[in-house]
């Protein structure tokens, strides 16, 4: 039994590209039922931060790879404020840079990364599991190969222009287009890596949010968890 009395909490896996709305409607849709919240995107960056400060070159496979179990990572799970460190490092700001964003698809395509950050992960969803009422968990391979067996599996989508303007906003960039050139960059990289591509499987539920606001995506996920939560409970869904 969790600690709120429940066998074992609810997981919800979001997956997309980066500006699809992953952050925004993961924080809102575990605010909004009280869950705990896990971005395994904020993992690879850290550990992108941690080689970049270590002068070890991201593009260098082998020696991320040799390196990548050295730096310790730890993740805050709360919706409200949650916290990335290395080391003991507030690392929340820095891993946000346009150097970690540059450089994060090519240490992220290391399988040892990959293999540590994914063990790590399914540690932290274990927890929420099992001392909380659940948890959510976004990514880019959290339906695929992180949690396949999550009860609720979302994959956000949006127009590449949409994306860009999400993205320009977020990070005060004038340029959308130099953004949404990025973005396609990264969305090549994600999606064609050996380890863990960036794919949509058949059970997920696609969700097109470019012409949705960020209330109207949290609240149909949100009636999705209710539906699989009572229907786990053999209830009848809110």
């Amino acid at each position: 039994m969790s600690a709120q009395g429940h066998a074992e909490g609810i997981v919800i896996a979001i997956d997309g590209p980066s500006g699809s709305g992953k952050s925004s409607t993961a924080k809102g849709v575990a605010r909004a039922r009280e869950l705990r919240y896990l971005d395994t995107g904020a993992m690879y960056r850290a550990m992108t931060w941690w080689m970049l400060d270590q002068g070890i070159d991201p593009n260098d496979a082998a020696a991320v790879a040799e390196a990548s179990p050295r730096p310790v990572i730890t993740l805050g799970t709360d919706p409200a404020a949650p916290t990335v460190h290395v080391d003991g490092t507030d690392v929340a700001a820095a891993i946000r840079t346009q150097e970690v964003t540059t450089n994060v698809s090519a240490v992220s395509a290391v399988p040892e990364v990959r293999e540590r950050l994914v063990a790590l992960q399914r540690e932290v969803i274990e927890r929420g599991r099992r001392e909380a009422s659940g948890i959510v968990v976004e990514g880019r391979d959290i339906t695929t190969v992180v949690a396949p067996d999550a009860p609720v599996k979302i994959f956000l989508t949006a127009s590449p222009e949409a994306r860009a303007d999400r993205r320009s906003k977020e990070v005060n960039a004038a340029d959308i287009a130099a953004t949404q050139a990025d973005l396609a960059r990264r969305d090549q990289l994600d999606s064609t890596r050996a380890d863990s591509p960036l794919t949509q499987t058949a059970d997920a539920l696609e969700l097109e949010t470019s012409n949705l606001t960020l209330d109207e995506v949290i609240a149909i996920v949100v009636k999705l968890a209710d539906e699989a939560a009572g229907a786990v409970e053999g209830s009848t869904p809110r």
